[in-house]
């Protein structure tokens, strides 16, 4: 293999390694959700590509220059647009002027030339096949690189050997078949990557929709019973109970709406000074009753010192009582909850370690998705708005759990011991 072939190799190298780059920000975007990456950074690439090619060519003399320039140029134009199509024209033109020669008059007239046929034929780029996009990107290089040998030949009698020509072609036309290809591949992953984000969004519509329906509609439907049923001739005693019974019903269907517009708009209403240690004492109480009924010991420790956070004091306490609730319910009988409160650098740490069924880590890994639960009645509205309340809160929740020894919860809160609170 001759230095000319390996240089032209090397630029080949140029364009897969912005080609790659390109893939990586793609994946990026996905996978953190980067609404600030927009399309018009990913003209970057055929930038980058045309020039790292331009400023390592393969020289045949001090006048004239050549490389793989024709690769980014014509790919930037077509996928691009006429903006990028033109910026492209002028970058060429001037990094092609500052490297001095006489070719930089042919290459003013082909470029510019070439440029904006580009331009035109990108209007209709897209809507073409993959088989006929190809065919049209090679033959746009071979004529661009047959203009510019022809137009050098006319005006400064330039000469080249057959064997440097062909040479040129052939790794032309192989580099801008592989790069068409894998540009086609990035972009059709990346509409299956915006189609997956959509279809994410619509499931999680669709799951909220089924399951606040279901939720409500049960209450509901047992109010309508009973109040239909004090139409009856019936004692007032009877009538009585059926009225508790139809409002406490209601009152259950609120609960289930009031959980839906937690988890929809988790920033507390009002910020106010929360104490860790008083919140998990109170939940505890209202859990007690829960705990004896199924024959579950409840072991606290807490710290001596009070610590406190910022947030919503109730809604923190439907967090815990929640999670309480659920680790309880998680144990047959005689079982331990154990709830240890714990502080470092800053940051308060609240384990709750139940001796439940335990979860898997794909159980796990779906805790805090709308509808999914591994309780029998369950709906998994509690675990969806409590993860809502910590992430409000700017803490986070962690879990570890082993299949049929147990689960932690891990809430890890930020201490703000000296701030000023608005309540």
């Amino acid at each position: 293999m001759d230095l000319v072939t390996k240089d032209l190799l090397i630029n080949f190298l140029f364009i897969l390694l912005a080609l790659c780059l390109m893939q990586i920000l793609y994946m990026i975007k996905y996978a953190y959700r980067l609404e600030s990456v927009r399309d018009w950074t990913l003209s970057l690439f055929p930038i980058v590509s045309l020039i790292l090619c331009m400023i390592f060519p393969v020289y045949t003399n001090e006048n004239f220059i050549w490389d793989l320039r024709w690769i980014p140029f014509i790919l930037g134009g077509l996928y691009g647009g006429y903006k990028l199509g033109y910026l492209l024209i002028i970058l060429t033109l001037i990094i092609r002027f500052l490297q001095g020669g006489d070719g930089f008059y042919t290459s003013l007239v082909t470029f510019t030339i070439m440029g904006f046929v580009i331009v035109f034929v990108s209007k209709f780029y897209s809507k073409i096949l993959l088989k006929h996009k190809v065919v049209l990107n090679l033959v746009l290089t071979f004529i661009g690189l047959s203009f510019t040998l022809l137009l050098a030949k006319v005006q400064f009698n330039y000469e080249i050997s057959i064997a440097f020509w062909l040479n040129l072609v052939i790794i032309h036309m192989i580099a801008m078949s592989i790069a068409t290809l894998l540009w086609e591949g990035i972009k059709t992953n990346f509409q299956v990557l915006q189609k997956l984000i959509k279809a994410e969004k619509l499931q999680t519509v669709s799951h909220l929709a089924a399951s606040i329906s279901h939720e409500v509609r049960n209450p509901l439907t047992a109010a309508r019973g009973f109040i239909q049923l004090l139409s009856d001739d019936i004692s007032e005693e009877t009538r009585k109970q059926y009225s508790d019974i139809a409002l406490k019903e209601l009152d259950r269907a609120t609960e289930v709406i009031n959980d839906y517009l937690t988890f929809a708009k988790p920033t507390p209403d009002r910020e106010e000074k929360v104490n860790i240690s008083e919140e998990i004492q109170h939940a505890v109480n209202v859990v007690i009753p829960l705990a004896t009924m199924n024959g579950v010991e409840i072991k606290l420790s807490l710290l001596e010192h009070d610590h406190f956070t910022k947030g919503e004091r109730k809604k923190f306490q439907q967090c815990l009582i929640n999670i309480f609730k659920n680790g309880i319910e998680s144990m047959k009988t005689n079982g331990e909850l154990t709830i240890t409160q714990s502080y470092n650098d800053g940051m308060i740490k609240i384990d709750i370690q139940d001796e439940g069924v335990g979860m898997t880590q794909e159980q796990i890994d779906r805790l805090g998705e709308p509808y999914f639960t591994t309780k029998e009645k369950g709906t998994g509205l509690g675990m969806m708005v409590s993860f809502s309340i910590i992430k409000s809160m700017h803490g986070t929740i962690q879990v570890s759990s082993e299949y049929s020894r147990g689960t932690c919860f891990t809430l890890i809160l930020p201490s703000f011991q000296n701030e000023s609170f608005i309540a």
